[in-house]
């Protein structure tokens, strides 16, 4: 039985501030540090629980944020970008199910940084209406796969707006948001311990999960946060402009929304 882990860092118990996910700094250090932890943790909920193997995506940022020679020699890693499918690369419908560590609540929403894969370009990405945080979409790819998401780990705000959507989930909250930029949190040592004992409930209940689907074919709408952002995603032929600052797109598969998001994201860098 194989896991999938995609991990996060704005969600992991003592994160609050964005300099906690930037790299060039002491508190980016000490966070990716807990986020390793947080990740080890739920290796071993997954083994403890009946796994027989687990692969791990570094999926913040740069996505080289996980400690290779911290991480549990049990588990593969993969580190990088770009890279196909991205926060959720190196899924396939091979895996009994995906767990999501440190993740976090969407664009808009309240939640300890809040945000839909680029706060500088996203102001909010719907598919078919829906409102979408990171797990959102990537929980509906894995859905297309055949694969459900059996574990949230972050705050109280995800497991508000996310836990919902997949039937079966077991949420560990290591953290109640005060704020964006605020949070009461358990300590790191409470937060892996309840990390590992509900990924280890989660695999050994996961005849209780259901994959969820976002049906085809997809309307994807995004809302950008200036003007000009739109204007950028204007300029790719296959777009739609629906508002100043907004713009759609068709897309047949989950993947080809996350493709379609992913390429916006990419281009806004030439707005910084």
């Amino acid at each position: 039985m194989k896991i999938f882990i995609s991990a996060d860092i704005e969600g992991v118990a003592g994160v609050v501030t964005p300099q906690h996910g930037q790299p060039g700094n002491a508190e980016y250090e000490r966070a990716r540090r807990l986020m390793t932890e947080e990740v080890n943790a739920a290796i071993a909920g997954a083994f403890d629980g009946g796994a027989s193997a687990v692969l791990v995506n570094d999926s913040h940022g740069p996505m080289v944020n996980l400690l290779p020679d911290a991480l549990d020699p049990r588990a593969e890693l993969i580190l990088g970008r770009p890279k196909p499918t991205s926060m959720f690369a190196g899924l396939d419908g091979d895996f009994a199910a995906a767990f999501c560590t440190g993740y976090h609540s969407g664009a808009g929403q309240h939640g300890v940084l809040s945000h839909t894969i680029n706060g500088f370009a996203f102001a909010a990405i719907r598919v078919n209406g829906i409102d979408c945080a990171e797990a959102t979409l990537y929980g509906a790819y894995a859905g297309s796969l055949g694969v459900p998401v059996a574990l949230l780990t972050g705050d109280d705000r995800l497991q508000a707006q996310c836990a919902p959507l997949f039937p079966g989930v077991r949420t560990a909250v290591v953290k109640h948001a005060l704020g964006q930029r605020a949070a009461r949190a358990l300590s790191p040592q409470s937060a892996c311990a309840l990390i590992r004992a509900t990924a280890e409930h989660a695999v050994r209940n996961l005849a209780d999960c259901r994959p969820f689907v976002i049906p085809g074919p997809h309307r994807l709408e995004i809302d950008l946060n200036s003007v000009a952002l739109a204007d950028l995603a204007e300029t790719i032929p296959v777009a739609t402009r629906i508002a100043p600052r907004s713009v759609a797109f068709a897309a047949d598969t989950m993947r080809a929304v996350i493709g379609w998001i992913n390429t916006i994201s990419a281009m806004s860098a030439t707005l910084r």
